[in-house]
């Protein structure tokens, strides 16, 4: 009935062609076309000719039947983005990712998505890699068969998204900090600054909730002054959304990857996690820099485990030992000086528990965690 209004306007001349088809809302090649298939046809002439006819491009039933069974039987719990990548690679599908998402939220499989909250607008992202990287750790249950919740530590880069160390461990703490560091420097180069949380063993903290004391360092943070590595702490969740929001996607995918694989130990998960996953992780969700070059440099200094370890200094007794928690580490005779009575010496523990005692540069004995002396040495750190 409004075309028919329409039109009689136009052939009244009271309207121009262009002017009909912006009242209808349609281009004017559309108006012209309406308008001639009206006057062959009659009313019946405006329906849409694809009205009864079945779309050239319709998947039939037994393919529907296949993926929702696919979902339901194997990958039931992945968002639909997930398993459409996954079948797509191993299972033959041809389909959208948006036929997919259709037919598994009609199958009552999948929910849609809850309407998102208001806008909020992101930190801009560094220009370069290397400039800012992201440190954080997540408690989950990553491997189910482990019926208990472990912790992801996960060191990425600010600029691209990519991460560049991720593994598994009991408890996160300095000691995991410290691999993720070494892991990161070793594999891509010594880079300029790291944002973590504030956590205890990142910070000192004097009141819960207030600034961090900058003049007091955590092992962790005397390692990165060492290394010269800027250490910038986030005083809200909202600040390290970047982490947060590729915790979220390890959270769904790499538990779905990890069970799918079979994985049920830590060791078996790390290696997944470096081998396999990381790869196709970074080539699916790492972004392009916004400008060229990098600020990573490769590192030439000296070995990485005297810095990234626990280092405390120490007074030595009259018996020539050192007092390091329930040890009593002796100090071997040294040709380099009669005795260490009353010196002030540097404890330091690696990562394997491993200790070491040194005067100044000299590393003056190595012992195993329980204090028994590996072998007098005396050597440049």
């Amino acid at each position: 009935m409004r075309f028919e209004e329409i039109r009689d306007r136009f052939v009244g001349g009271r309207l121009s062609s262009a002017e009909a088809a912006e009242w209808l809302g349609v281009t004017e090649r559309t108006f012209r076309r309406h308008r001639a298939r009206f006057e062959s046809e009659g009313p019946s002439g405006l329906l849409d000719r694809r009205l009864g006819k079945v779309s050239p491009h319709r998947i039939g039933a037994d393919e529907v039947d296949r993926v929702v069974s696919l979902y339901r039987d194997r990958y039931g719990g992945w968002t639909v983005k997930h398993f459409h990548e996954r079948a797509r690679e191993k299972h033959g599908l041809t389909a959208s990712y948006g036929w997919t998402k259709s037919v598994l939220q009609a199958s009552g499989l999948v929910r849609p998505a809850a309407r998102r909250s208001a806008h909020r607008k992101k930190r801009a992202r560094k220009p370069v890699p290397g400039m800012m990287l992201h440190q954080d750790g997540s408690r989950h249950l990553w491997v189910a068969d482990l019926g208990r919740q472990i912790d992801l530590i996960v060191t990425l880069d600010d600029a691209t998204s990519t991460i560049y160390s991720a593994f598994l461990v009991d408890e996160e703490g300095t000691a995991s900090s410290f691999r993720g560091v070494q892991q990161t420097i070793l594999g891509h180069g010594l880079f300029c600054s790291l944002y973590t949380d504030r956590g205890s063993h990142y910070f000192y903290t004097p009141k819960a909730g207030e600034a961090v004391d900058k003049t007091r360092l955590t092992q962790f943070g005397r390692a990165l002054k060492q290394l010269g590595i800027r250490h910038i702490p986030a005083y809200s969740p909202e600040a390290r959304g970047r982490s947060e929001r590729m915790f979220a996607t390890l959270q769904d995918r790499l538990v779905k990857e990890l069970a799918d694989a079979g994985i049920t130990t830590i060791e078996a998960a790390n290696r997944f996690i470096e081998d396999i996953y990381l790869p196709a992780h970074n080539q699916r969700f790492a972004v392009e820099a916004t400008e060229p070059g990098t600020a990573l440099l490769p590192w030439a200094g000296a070995d990485l485990s005297e810095i990234l370890c626990l280092q405390d200094d120490r007074i030595v007794g009259n018996d020539n030992t050192v007092s390091y928690g329930k040890l009593k580490l002796q100090i071997e005779p040294s040709p380099w000086r009669a005795h260490f009575v009353k010196t002030t010496v540097q404890v330091r523990r690696y990562a394997d528990d491993t200790i070491a005692i040194f005067y100044g540069p000299r590393c003056i004995g190595r012992y195993c965690p329980d204090g028994t002396l590996i072998g007098h040495q005396e050597q440049a750190a």
